[in-house]
């Protein structure tokens, strides 16, 4: 059992605008600590990902919702879809559904079932995870050994072009692979404003895993690279604007030619 603190509350959140709110599990490590958007819409909000699943998302996020909420998932990997199985209405392209409803993108959160040659694997990508996944537990009796990751079964397939409509604001779904085959983002023509998932962040980008493709990553980022965005709401790390995109995709072309 873990001899870890309880936390107080696992979630924290952050009020972007009107309309958006970050939340995150600030006991996470910064590697597989996910940013999670709410989207305040007319008719329907948005949850853009879903964390760990190691804490109640449902529960932290129950006051945000004033109608009904819809899932977006950017992606299956395991700090993305952890919660998506406490919500009815999930989104997911369909290259990923099948890692969904498995729930097999599990990564131990106890550090004790990680080898050495993991850790530096972990460490090679700009993470250094030895000090632990976890800083604190949610509830008393959580045992980092035994969490598993929760099945979730998507209600609809999104791909490349679909719009998805809030009532009052529309998206529209880019299929964004390179980083997991079906990773999508939710671009907003109107207002500049892109949710990019694990596609872009101003992190360090993971290529060199299960699933990812180097040749393909390097299509997506030349496209990300066109969009006249004005800002990034990003998987991870803070959000940031046209210029700072142009510089990581450039960086990124650069050490992959």
């Amino acid at each position: 059992m873990s001899q870890l603190k309880i936390a107080s509350k696992w979630f924290e959140r952050k009020r972007i605008d009107d309309d958006i709110t970050l939340l995150w599990e600030p006991h996470v490590h910064a590697f597989l600590r996910c940013n999670i958007w709410h989207v305040r819409g007319r008719d329907t909000d948005l949850l853009i990902d879903t964390g760990m699943g190691v804490g109640s998302l449902a529960e932290a996020v129950r006051d945000l919702f004033e109608k009904p909420v819809t899932v977006i998932l950017t992606h299956t990997h395991m700090d993305h879809m952890g919660g998506a199985y406490e919500f009815d209405a999930v989104c997911v392209h369909k290259a990923e559904a099948p890692a969904l409803a498995e729930a097999n993108n599990h990564l131990s959160v106890d550090i004790a079932d990680w080898d050495g040659d993991a850790q530096s694997w972990i460490s090679g990508m700009g993470y250094d995870i030895s000090g632990g996944i976890l800083t604190a537990i949610p509830h008393k009796g959580f045992d980092l050994a035994e969490h598993r990751l929760e099945p979730a079964n998507a209600t609809k397939f999104l791909q490349d072009g679909d719009i998805v409509d809030t009532g009052d604001r529309q998206f529209a779904v880019l299929h964004l692979p390179g980083h997991s085959p079906g990773s999508i983002g939710l671009w907003e023509a109107a207002t500049g404003t892109l949710f990019s998932g694990d596609a872009i962040y101003d992190g360090p980008l993971l290529d060199e895993i299960p699933g990812s493709d180097i040749p393909v990553y390097r299509r997506t980022m030349q496209r990300l690279r066109e969009l006249p965005v004005s800002v990034v709401h990003a998987g991870h790390d803070p959000s940031f604007g046209r210029e700072r995109l142009k510089q990581i995709v450039d960086t990124y072309l650069e050490k992959r030619p």
